[in-house]
């Protein structure tokens, strides 16, 4: 007999993805066609594609086959009609998904935990896959020039480097400009529980 996909649990997905929701909704295209990156246990795909209104597609990725198991599980366990079966895609290589297929890319706590290579295929899958107008959401810590470090960030990044020194807490300014190397700009910034921020890119023209 097989064993039962587990279903995964990350403790700050509670906390989090109801601030996250209220921002989204603000921004998101209506229909929202999403392709969510690192999406971790799948806890935020299925909250959030149930929560938020007119959601049309939502596809779900991730590197770690233990993720991609409990993205599915969660979505048997819970389904909704526009989320896709989880699948495989890294952004530090050439990512194979159709161009301007999304007008939504998501990518929740994933550029603190990726080398900074990861970011740099992130912007570049934003500038292949969303639409002109679309847009690109982040979330998590950031650094901020004029914004003095709080304690807890500060012991976060240590422990991330510590883990790997690839890994760490991204200055927001060298995000944006590589953001905008891709044909995005930064549209608004919002305040988010735990001293993280939600950071939204938009595709185009600014103004």
């Amino acid at each position: 007999m097989t064993q039962p996909r587990l279903r995964l649990k990350a403790p700050a997905t509670q906390r989090n993805r109801e601030p996250i929701r209220q921002v989204l909704q603000q921004y998101l295209p209506q229909p929202a066609r999403v392709l969510e990156i690192a999406a971790g246990t799948g806890e935020h795909a299925i909250y959030l594609a149930h929560q938020l209104p007119n959601i049309e597609h939502w596809q779900p990725t991730d590197i770690d086959p233990a993720a991609l198991d409990s993205i599915d599980a969660w979505r048997h366990a819970d389904p909704h009609p526009a989320l896709q079966p989880a699948r495989y895609l890294d952004t530090t290589t050439t990512p194979d998904s159709p161009a301007a297929a999304y007008n939504t890319l998501l990518a929740i706590n994933m550029i603190h935990i990726a080398p900074w290579h990861a970011a740099e295929g992130l912007m570049q899958l934003a500038r292949h896959t969303l639409e002109d107008g679309g847009i690109l959401y982040l979330y998590g810590p950031f650094w901020q020039q004029e914004v003095a470090p709080v304690e807890s960030n500060l012991a976060f990044d240590a422990s991330l480097r510590e883990r790997n020194p690839a890994w760490g807490i991204r200055d927001l300014e060298q995000v944006s400009a590589l953001a905008e190397s891709a044909g995005l700009y930064c549209e608004a910034i919002h305040a988010m529980p735990a001293n993280n921020l939600s950071v939204l890119f938009r595709k185009g023209l600014k103004g």
